[in-house]
């Protein structure tokens, strides 16, 4: 009797770390050229087991990206981390796409305020100068809406910010290439609520009153300038939130205590 093929066992390996939540939702599985390196395996075996995953629902091949682990929770919710600046670095539609959610956006309102914006995050009170590019837009999966989200983004940091595809890739970004902008840290805070289904500007369409999450968050340069201020909401049924920290932080804050 002949054993059980080696791309069979591979792919049972990846997909109980996937069950057993080591691999979360849109988090990419390893490569060809990875798997190759970790079981000292052929190209066809490796690509035959990335292949097993998906074909068995687990993840979702994106090409040219990668394979990624598709949101397989009844409830269809999104975990998303909060205290790692690496989580804003990747657009809100890219991480969907990896989920396996169709995303869309409807635009509600894009101006320009021109004598800027205040805003309160961490207990500390915040100025934004003028200009200040304004974008309310509605964020849909599978014609769900999950977020409703406010951005607002300093054209003194970024001129003509106003007319660039803001779509196509992470505002960070855009920040970052297309401006040159240092940006070292990201504040943000989670609040709740609860919206009824008839209060005004209330866009999620809830029969029921409904928890939703209210993060309000910026992003600093490395003058310590604001680029960027959010201020959003989230359904409160369809998301969970990470919270990471760095061990070395948690190391000083002992030392601060003992002292």
């Amino acid at each position: 009797m002949k054993g059980i093929p080696k791309y069979i066992t591979i792919s049972k390996e990846i997909i109980q770390k996937i069950s057993s939540g080591e691999f979360q939702p849109g988090d990419k599985i390893p490569s060809e050229n990875e798997l190759i390196e970790i079981y000292s395996i052929s190209n066809t075996t490796a690509r035959k087991s990335l292949l097993e995953v998906e074909l068995q629902g687990w993840a979702k091949r994106i090409k040219g990206k990668g394979t990624f682990v598709l949101n397989r929770f009844e409830d269809k919710h999104l975990t998303r981390v909060l205290g790692s600046f690496n989580a804003v670095k990747e657009s809100f539609t890219d991480k969907l796409i990896k989920e396996g959610f169709t995303p869309k956006n409807v635009i509600l309102e894009k101006t320009i305020l021109d004598d800027g914006i205040s805003s309160n995050i961490n207990n500390r009170h915040y100025i934004m100068e003028g200009p200040v590019l304004k974008i309310h837009k509605l964020r849909y999966a599978d014609e769900t809406l999950l977020k409703d989200e406010t951005k607002y983004i300093s054209m003194v940091h970024c001129p003509k910010i106003n007319v660039l595809d803001l779509d196509s890739r992470p505002l960070i970004s855009i920040y970052q290439e297309k401006y040159n902008l240092k940006l070292i840290n990201v504040e943000r805070t989670l609040g709740n609520t609860i919206f009824s289904p008839r209060e005004p500007n209330n866009y999620f369409e809830n029969e029921v009153p409904t928890a939703i999450f209210i993060l309000d968050g910026a992003i600093f340069c490395d003058n310590g300038k604001i680029v960027e201020i959010e201020q959003s909401y989230y359904r409160g049924d369809k998301y969970k939130f990470a919270i990471t920290t760095k061990p070395e932080l948690i190391k000083s804050k002992v030392k601060l205590k003992s002292l």
